[in-house]
């Protein structure tokens, strides 16, 4: 068989250890024959692949980003409401000169939704989900997500002792999108007092009653961690949650955004073999014939979802998760009553 691979969205660490495990496991085990596709669909519509072998997939397991490149291409976006691209046709059509027995599609939700878009079309596809986000429906976990918290859980242990020094509140943001959780998990990890998610909402008068308490009972100091996706349509919403604060409280407080820097460097152990796993079960799924599906990790296993299940579908916060529960019992606020 010869298939592709290939990264699409946002880069995310362990993509490189997927694209490892699905071509080493393709190339060694089944001696299927692999052929790289740059930068996502882009590559797809122009026909831009090359062949991997094992010398090419070789010290990229540590590696972050993608040896591949990536791309936002969105082929089924539309022109115009009712205008076709004709992107769907083209790239099935180079699927078919490139001679590809099946096409492996590494990438959030809007990728999976793609994927699973053009196996409607008659493409043999399978997924493989990843996001520092964590929110990719079907999967109890995405590689890159444990990368990001470990990035985001150092600095909120940095920020602590600077805010202690100075007696400030300490506003830290993270990135997530729609999903709080990097910043439930981080948070939480991080022994952040006051945890904001977008799932939840927040009232700001419960944010400063929580501060000024915390100054009431000698504890001079804050630390505020506050998902990206917090307030829709505001461009870093930290930067007006801290102005809030410091004009009710008083208190001097300092926001840090996180940014990109959660999504770049090397992966951490867990993600490179979180990916290296679901690389491997992809390509179990291939050369078993089982197409249309989307590998996943559902407890301590690697199994699979239909991609049918898994497109325009996205995994949130659930307002009982145990974390919010226990860190509810131990007193940290969740800007809620």
């Amino acid at each position: 068989m010869r298939i592709g691979i290939l990264s699409s969205g946002g880069d995310c660490p362990g993509i490189n250890a997927t694209i490892r495990g699905v071509g080493k496991t393709a190339l060694l085990h089944y001696n299927m024959e692999v052929i790289g596709i740059h930068n996502g669909f882009t590559g797809l519509l122009n026909k831009d692949a090359e062949v991997l072998n094992e010398r090419m997939l070789s010290g990229i397991l540590n590696l972050g980003g993608t040896i591949l490149g990536t791309s936002r291409e969105k082929p089924f976006k539309k022109l115009l409401d009712s205008e076709d691209s004709g992107k769907p046709q083209i790239i099935c059509d180079n699927c078919r000169e490139l001679g590809l027995d099946c096409i492996v599609c590494i990438g959030g939700n809007g990728t999976q939704k793609t994927a699973y878009k053009l196996s409607k079309l008659g493409l043999n596809i399978i997924g493989v989900p990843k996001t520092i986000d964590n929110d990719v429906y079907g999967t109890d976990i995405t590689f890159g997500f444990d990368t990001a918290v470990n990035i985001a859980t150092d600095a909120i242990d940095r920020l602590h002792s600077t805010a202690s020094s100075h007696k400030r509140v300490m506003v830290v943001e993270v990135m997530g999108h729609h999903a709080g959780w990097i910043a439930l998990y981080a948070g939480m990890a991080g022994g952040a007092d006051v945890i904001l998610l977008p799932e939840l909402g927040f009232d700001i008068n419960v944010v400063n009653e929580k501060i000024l308490q915390r100054a009431h009972n000698g504890k001079p100091y804050s630390i505020v961690v506050i998902a990206e996706g917090l307030q829709n349509g505001v461009s870093n919403p930290s930067y007006q949650i801290s102005a809030e604060i410091q004009q009710v409280t008083g208190i001097e407080v300092r926001t840090t955004v996180l940014g990109y820097i959660q999504r770049g460097g090397n992966p951490s152990p867990f993600d490179r073999n979180l990916a290296t796993r679901l690389g491997g079960h992809a390509t179990e799924l291939i050369a078993k014939g089982k197409f249309g599906r989307m590998v996943c990790a559902s407890g301590d296993i690697i199994t699979s979802i239909d991609l049918a299940e898994v497109a325009g579908k996205t995994k949130l916060v659930p307002p009982d998760h145990e974390l919010i529960r226990n860190g509810s019992n131990m007193g940290i606020s969740f800007g809620i009553k």
